[in-house]
């Protein structure tokens, strides 16, 4: 009779221990668990700690309530201005509702990770290169929204969404390489003009001075000499006193200048005319009538008249007489 008790109190035992194995469950406490009954969800969900489930006719899945790190791949796009660009992100999340998480959708980590990518290629074509290069606030803030909005019912909550690293042709490298250092040339020449500026003010300002006082500019004259004394070299520097060339300049303003000659102006002779094709041709005059002169007397001591038809006066030539006034021919243009 003990014998029997003790048996089945072992049997018992038995039993009691492989149910107590088969339905014991831990659950971690960055966890929570779901209990599917014969493949419905219970409404409560399991907290941290040790549970119970009925054997063979229970299920638990677990659900990590931590942030998960989840990198988006490098995505290759074209930005608003035209220029193909890479660039990857990582997103923060984390479960907020564990019933959603596991019945809404299939895998919530899959599903957050085609969203995250084609929310980065959507914010790529909607933005310019400089803002992908330095307004990186501003689209993570846009790229979280986008992927939070169709997350919130997965039962997932994102907590940051961050750009990585932005990759540019090397083309584009270049230029903007070259864009950067024409920048930082052109503030250098702006810095170096605005010291010539100041010291050019001060300089003025030390000549007045020294102009007031001439023995200071001798005394300057007399400390460069000595800088330049001081150090080791060949150079040679003669004082030459700036007073003698003020005199000579005086010197030369206060001496006459000689009027220079003027030359006289060069003759030129007209040109000829050139007759015109319109104008007719001259008609010619007609010859003077040959004067007769009466045959002089012995007694007068006239001269015969030359070969040329002048008659001589006092053994001098005389000028033929002027032909009479001949009208001219009427003009036969119209």
């Amino acid at each position: 009779m003990v014998e029997e008790l003790l048996t089945a109190a072992v049997a018992a035992g038995t039993v009691i221990a492989l149910y107590s194995a088969a339905a014991a469950r831990v659950v971690r406490q960055y966890e929570r668990g779901l209990v599917f009954r014969f493949g419905r969800l219970r409404h409560e969900v399991k907290p941290p700690g040790f549970t119970m489930v009925i054997p063979f006719v229970d299920r638990m899945h677990k659900v990590n309530m931590q942030i998960v790190t989840l990198p988006v791949p490098a995505q290759e796009g074209i930005t608003r201005d035209n220029v193909t660009v890479r660039v990857d992100a990582v997103v923060y999340f984390r479960v907020v509702d564990p019933k959603n998480a596991v019945i809404e959708v299939e895998d919530y980590r899959f599903a957050v990770s085609q969203m995250a990518q084609t929310s980065l290629r959507s914010i790529i074509g909607k933005s310019d290169l400089d803002d992908l290069l330095s307004n990186r606030e501003k689209l993570n803030e846009g790229l979280e929204l986008m992927i939070d909005s169709p997350a919130v019912g997965w039962g997932v909550q994102i907590d940051r969404v961050e750009i990585k690293d932005v990759s540019l042709p090397e083309a584009m490298k270049r230029s903007m390489a070259r864009q950067a250092e024409a920048d930082r040339e052109r503030r250098a020449r702006l810095i170096n003009a605005d010291a010539e500026l100041q010291a050019s003010r001060k300089l003025a300002e030390a000549a007045a001075v020294m102009g007031q006082e001439p023995a200071a500019l001798q005394l300057r004259l007399l400390q460069t000499v000595v800088a330049v004394a001081a150090e080791k070299n060949s150079t040679l520097v003669l004082p030459f006193p700036v007073e003698l060339l003020r005199f000579l300049e005086r010197a030369t303003e206060a001496q006459p200048h000689a009027p220079a000659t003027p030359r006289p102006p060069a003759v030129t002779a007209p040109p000829p005319p050139q007759p015109t094709a319109a104008e007719p041709p001259p008609v010619d005059a007609p010859a003077p009538p040959e004067s007769t002169a009466a045959e002089p007397t012995e007694g007068a001591g006239a001269q015969p008249p030359d070969s040329a038809g002048a008659a001589r006066v006092n053994g001098s030539p005389t000028e033929p007489a002027a032909p009479a006034d001949v009208p001219a021919p009427p003009d036969p243009r119209p």
